[in-house]
């Protein structure tokens, strides 16, 4: 019986804590900590953030846009809009005016717990931005989203 090596990892690394996939693991995880820990002191979690985010600027998106554009199911999207609204963040039209989208904007309530807690949110990512040196910032954003778009084709 003939023995298979083992594959070469795509780059040089002592151990898997050194591959890229690792390491942007541990940054998203870190990331997310962090994220947590500010929201949950404005009473949000990261896709309600997400979303109210996104509906400023965006006013009027669908469930599913939402839900694509912050990373969740239809279902736990739906779920998010659905608590927003009884918190009286968001408002949507009981029913909708065409197929099944139900266009969500904010409320002023949603408009001002927005700009209560993004303070807290961009300081989160100043302390991400910091730890790079600002001549690579623009090719960091511009790999990250190389990294993104290889993956999802």
């Amino acid at each position: 019986m003939k023995e298979s090596m083992p594959p070469e990892p795509p780059h040089r690394a002592e151990d898997v804590t050194q591959h890229v996939g690792y390491l942007l693991k541990r940054a998203q995880s870190a990331l997310r900590g962090a994220m947590d820990k500010v929201l949950r002191e404005h009473g949000l979690t990261v896709p309600q953030y997400s979303t109210l985010e996104l509906l400023a600027l965006h006013p009027g998106m669908s469930n599913a846009d939402l839900a694509r554009a912050t990373f969740v199911t239809r279902q736990s999207g739906n779920v998010v809009l659905r608590g927003l609204q009884e918190a009286g963040l968001i408002a949507r039209p009981d029913a909708a005016d065409h197929g099944r989208a139900r266009p969500a904007r904010l409320t002023e309530e949603g408009h001002a717990r927005l700009a209560a807690v993004q303070t807290a949110v961009y300081a989160v990512e100043q302390r991400m931005v910091d730890a790079i040196p600002q001549d690579r910032m623009a090719a960091l954003l511009t790999d990250l989203d190389h990294i993104a778009a290889a993956l999802e084709e």
